[in-house]
């Protein structure tokens, strides 16, 4: 694909050229361009240019509130991982000022050489249930390798708000919920046990945490994995990413595991469906088996964490299906969503139980 096959209002090769001269990389034509899919909402652009590749991020056509935002943080998390062992996306550079690309904030990184496993799995990885067991442990320690990561040395410091991240969990999500109910045509939630999970929640907070970077949205459709092997290539879509309780990544990747045909496998995709992957407490003992990564963490409060990511992903789903009962967004898409609520609140009160 040409530069001018890519719309000129998402990415303006020429200003580009210019912007990336300025940071003093390789010059020359751009090659190989090619837009990238991911399930995510912005922009991601592949090219080459002076022999070197690179992926352009920026928000989609239509900004929203918080794009560019988000865009700077992503940027600085990346930035930030470049010295350590997270299998991540390298930051290259970046652009913060959102003047130079009509209004938007966009950073190159380093292209991943891999797949989502969520979208397609190739011959070696679908034939070989030894590698999926492999991937769905690498899965547990690369988000361990995440939690090593001391945040403030690696300049992190300020980026979140840490103080009382647990504590105002329960209250921020309860409020999320309640405030779908200004949408006409929404009749309110109807989420079985929301309650008694929010109360359980409250009830059993762990009394010990320690601060780390927080991925945010951490399953198997954000993995990249390695064509040779498990390994996985990197962690992508860091949209979420903030300093609070590691343990919650951990929680989450409980939470929406394709195991039992549970709430993870529309997550999972083909991944899940080819089946081989570890239990939910192999991938306990995989992250545990990093002793940096959970120093002053209670692991015996891990159903605590799967609980409150059932909770927590739940509520943010039921928002999209409260936007379709409103017709501010496809009705199969939100009753899908609906059904994936009810199954993370079914899941939370058998974890509970257990």
């Amino acid at each position: 694909m040409q530069p001018e096959q890519i719309d000129a209002a998402l990415v303006d090769f020429a200003v580009l050229a210019a912007w990336m001269d300025g940071q003093g990389l390789p010059g020359g034509p751009f090659e190989d361009v090619a837009p990238l899919t991911g399930g995510t909402q912005n922009t991601l652009v592949r090219f080459r240019r002076g022999g070197r590749g690179y992926v352009l991020r920026r928000g989609p056509r239509h900004l929203r509130a918080r794009t560019n935002d988000v865009m700077r943080r992503e940027a600085r998390v990346l930035a930030a991982l470049g010295g350590t062992d997270v299998p991540a996306p390298r930051l290259i550079a970046a652009c913060p000022d959102e003047d130079v690309m009509g209004g938007a904030v966009f950073y190159l990184m380093t292209p991943v050489d891999g797949f989502n496993g969520s979208v397609t799995l190739p011959d070696l990885h679908r034939g070989d249930a030894s590698v999926r067991r492999e991937m769905g442990l690498n899965a547990a320690r690369a988000l361990a390798a995440l939690a090593a990561v001391d945040h403030e040395a690696a300049g992190l410091a300020g980026f979140g708000r840490p103080e009382g991240f647990l504590e105002r969990q329960v209250r921020r999500w309860t409020s999320e919920l309640e405030s779908y109910g200004v949408l006409d045509g929404y009749a309110g939630p109807e989420i079985p046990g929301v309650d008694e999970v929010a109360a359980w929640l409250d009830a059993h907070r762990p009394a010990m945490w320690r601060p780390g970077i927080m991925h945010g949205d951490y399953h198997l459709a954000n993995l990249m994995y390695s064509y040779g092997g498990p390994e996985v290539a990197a962690i992508v879509d860091w949209e979420m990413c903030t300093i609070g309780d590691p343990l919650l990544d951990l929680g989450w990747l409980l939470a929406t595991w394709p195991d039992h045909g549970g709430p993870g496998a529309a997550l999972a995709g083909p991944l899940g469906a080819a089946g081989g992957l570890p239990s939910p407490d192999d991938l306990v003992a995989a992250y545990a088996a990093r002793p940096d990564a959970v120093a002053g963490r209670d692991l015996s409060s891990v159903t605590w964490y799967a609980v409150l990511a059932c909770f927590k992903l739940g509520i943010v789903l039921e928002g999209t299906h409260a936007r379709a009962c409103a017709g501010k967004a496809p009705k199969e898409t939100g009753d899908l969503l609906h059904g994936i609520t009810l199954a993370l609140l079914r899941r939370a009160r058998a974890l509970i139980a257990a």
